[in-house]
């Protein structure tokens, strides 16, 4: 009888591909404009990402302005079908261990930390010799705590010099370490985990030919707070990020933004491409746990086809929402209907011709 039963019954197919993902959906609400006014002697601009705040109910926006890095605390009201205000409520610059000013500091991700600090990366500038860098800083007084270590390949050659084409390795202009998040399942004095990536291939992963995805890296921090001292880093493991090929025209394809999902090593990321076609926005989840460790490899150009990349599944294009530079991505606060809101906003780099875009999604299929 039961034999019978088992063979009557179609058991679904599902590929091992499909295994390693979620079953993620968005569904997008309503976008507001966030006026590029002065707050406080500053302006309201740049802001290349944003964590939430659970505990105060706000958010935090970084602004990428390089001659005064900083951000804001925004207030947010979220409901199941619109933004019913969008508040800048403070600024706070973040400065050195002294209190003075950091800058110059090309500050492009944030994430906040159990023990609610917060940690900042910077693309660094290798025309200016800037080095990219990853730290922490203190979320009341904006003050640095203290500095990751970075490998020395994302680093600029100290026999290079100017002009920037006699560079060897390192980080490419102005898309060095663009995404930051990190996944911390536990309580302030808890190990949790921090995932920096490239915006586009360091110098020596470039491949000549044009027709070749950029192939970005991705970093895996594990961070022990227990350990205030410089040390406390350790960097567990490096990966490939494969890009999309980018589009037709494109002047800009990149890497903008990752964003941590749960403890099982998935998340989700933004590839953003720019050009003659104008803007494509594309929302990838991401399954970092069959990704081969790539922290030995020097040089990734050429045939990688022995390596297993992060592997990407498409969620959404978000292209057909006509939405401008999209940089900033978190995870919000439950709505009142139970669903999880996902937060997005666009960098205007400070030009009048283009907005900062705050975006309300509703995330479909994550687990409460």
């Amino acid at each position: 009888m039961i034999s019978l039963l088992l063979s009557g019954c179609t058991i679904p197919q599902v590929s091992a591909e499909e295994r390693l993902f979620l079953d993620l959906s968005v569904e997008p609400i309503e976008h507001v404009v966030l006026p590029m006014d002065e707050f406080e002697e500053t302006l309201v601009g740049g802001l290349s990402a944003v964590v939430y705040d659970r505990k105060r109910d706000r958010f935090y926006a970084l602004s990428d302005d390089r001659r005064q890095p900083r951000f804001y605390t925004l207030n947010l009201n979220l409901s199941p079908t619109a933004i019913t205000q969008a508040t800048v409520e403070a600024v706070t610059t973040l400065k050195d261990e002294t209190g003075n000013s950091i800058a110059p500091l090309d500050a492009e991700g944030i994430a906040l930390t159990p023990s609610r600090s917060l940690i900042v990366s910077s693309e660094g500038s290798p025309r200016q010799k800037i080095p990219p860098k990853l730290q922490e800083f203190d979320l009341e007084t904006g003050r640095l705590k203290t500095s990751f270590r970075i490998p020395g390949r994302y680093l600029l050659d100290s026999k290079a010099s100017e002009p920037s084409d006699t560079q060897t390795q390192g980080i490419q202009e102005n898309i060095g370490f663009e995404a930051l998040t990190i996944s911390a399942p536990g309580g302030p004095y808890e190990p949790f985990r921090v995932f920096t990536a490239t915006e586009g291939p360091l110098y020596q992963d470039l491949d000549i030919d044009p027709e070749i995805p950029f192939k970005n890296r991705w970093l895996h921090y594990l961070v022990d707070p227990n350990f205030a001292s410089a040390g406390q880093s350790t960097l567990l493991s490096e990966h490939l990020y494969a890009m999309d090929e980018a589009p037709l025209g494109a002047v800009l394809n990149g890497l903008s933004e990752i964003l941590s999902i749960d403890v099982g090593g998935h998340f989700l990321a933004i590839e953003r491409a720019f050009g003659l076609q104008g803007m494509s926005i594309k929302l990838y989840q991401l399954a970092t746990g069959v990704a081969t460790d790539i922290s030995s490899i020097d040089s990734l150009k050429g045939d990688t086809s022995s390596l297993t990349p992060i592997r990407k599944q498409l969620v959404a294009d978000l292209t057909p929402l006509s939405p401008d530079n999209l940089e900033a991505m978190t995870l919000g606060p439950r709505l009142r209907d139970s669903s999880q809101s996902l937060v997005m906003i666009s960098d205007n780099n400070f030009d009048n011709r283009q907005e900062t875009q705050i975006w309300l999604f509703k995330l479909n299929g994550l687990p409460n």
